[in-house]
């Protein structure tokens, strides 16, 4: 306590003191401060830096020799230094906004932004919104310069019309690089024509992010049928795309095998996403638009059956850069998991895979596995990697425990979840 109190105090006095000279109506000369990191994990510690023994590192005033020359001017006769109008100074924050969390630092410096607002700047570039009332978010955002975020997360459990408000303030954030989203559920209460103009007010605003690298969309009620609309405002190639536990259309598969933002993706996932009665050709369409440039690809928990999966054995066996795949959760067979092997053994880069209890590890539909008919099973496929000259090649069994939903893995001994172990 008395260490968060000195922090506390500490801070409070440097904001001070920086109010002090924000209040002059001129900035001196010497004048050098231009950005206040006070992020965690920043390059240097921030109590560290403001008690003193490195404060040198920081923009402060340099020795007279090292000064520039400057024009002077007269004023009632005196000669003076020229001096220089303010540019706001930069307050570098890591903001994680959940209900209750606000401590009392954080109120006090958005209180000294707020009322030092054109001086003071609330840079922000990594952001995490969990539970917390839009009306308080709301607030927060009008002192944050929202050009400054590059990392956006927000885990909330929304409903339309709370991400239409807060739609407005995504499309200022022209730099951002990476967007997670997820547990936006439905509204019964809305009518159809609303809940089209609220998905409008969504997906419009992906045209202004023309940095977006990285984009994780997870439980979005919305998007089936709807894919094409958030895509198409998608302005430039993504790096990774990760379309977790949504409900997606034949249609949305094929316009995202046809969209341009897929085209040099290096990371995959569509977990989740149950694509058992999907046509696999828009999905061998994704796989060779990305063939060139894709490294991570996951495909756990799709549904994804034996005639599925040797369709897309050709276009997965051109993906030249991969290096991981994951599959698990699917009903595939041992003869296809063979076949998989065999197409994948020639691609250089690819270390590790991670695949679905095979069918005939099964005694009943029930899913109660055989675990030395798993094992026999696993040790087959580790001779055939042997034999096609890739040994080291990592191949692990994986699948949800059907009791707590836990992933055991297999390899060759299983690693059992607690569920399995006699009492």
């Amino acid at each position: 306590m008395k260490g968060k109190q000195l922090h506390l105090e500490t801070f409070k006095a440097m904001l001070d003191g920086l109010d002090v000279l924000l209040a002059q109506e001129v900035r001196p000369r010497r004048w050098k401060l231009q950005v206040l990191d006070l992020r965690k994990n920043s390059h240097q510690d921030f109590w560290t830096v403001w008690s003193g023994n490195r404060a040198s590192l920081y923009s402060f005033p340099e020795p007279e020799a090292a000064q520039p020359m400057t024009k002077k001017r007269k004023v009632d006769g005196l000669s003076t230094e020229a001096e220089q109008p303010f540019i706001p100074v930069e307050v570098l924050v890591d903001l994680f906004l959940k209900e209750g969390a606000c401590d009392e630092l954080f109120s006090y410096l958005i209180e000294k932004v707020k009322r030092k607002k054109n001086v003071l700047h609330l840079c922000c570039k990594k952001l995490k919104i969990f539970a917390m009332p839009m009306q308080d978010i709301k607030m927060i955002l009008k002192m944050v310069q929202l050009d400054s975020i590059e990392d956006l997360e927000v885990t909330c459990t929304w409903k339309l019309p709370t991400l239409a408000k807060f739609s407005p303030y995504l499309g200022q954030m022209i730099n951002l690089r990476r967007l997670l989203l997820s547990h936006i559920h439905a509204s019964s209460y809305i009518s159809p024509e609303k809940e089209e103009q609220y998905i409008a007010q969504f997906t419009s605003q992906f045209l202004s992010l023309q940095c977006l690298q990285a984009l994780y969309v997870d439980s979005l009620f919305f998007l089936r049928g709807r894919l094409d609309q958030l895509l198409r405002h998608v302005m430039n190639p993504l790096e990774t795309l990760s379309i977790t536990n949504c409900r997606l259309s034949e249609g949305d598969v094929m316009h995202l095998s046809q969209s341009p933002s897929v085209s040099q993706l290096s990371v995959l996932s569509l977990s989740g996403v149950v694509l058992t009665d999907v046509s696999p050709e828009p999905l061998q369409a994704l796989l060779e638009r990305a063939s060139a440039t894709l490294q991570d690809l996951v495909f756990d928990e799709c549904g994804i059956t034996d005639d599925q999966l040797l369709v897309l054995l050709p276009s997965l066996s051109h993906c030249s850069q991969l290096t991981t795949l994951s599959f698990c959760g699917n009903p595939i067979s041992i003869s296809a998991l063979q076949s998989l092997l065999q197409h994948l053994i020639g691609l250089s880069n690819l270390t590790h895979v991670l695949y679905p209890v095979p069918l005939e590890s099964y005694e009943n539909v029930r899913g109660t596995l055989h675990l030395e008919r798993l094992a026999y099973l696993h040790a087959r496929l580790r001779e055939l990697l042997c034999e096609l000259g890739r040994p080291s090649m990592v191949w692990l069994s994986a699948n949800p425990c059907p009791h707590c939903g836990d992933r055991t893995f297999y390899d060759p001994e299983p690693i059992l979840c607690p569920c399995f172990m006699p009492n």
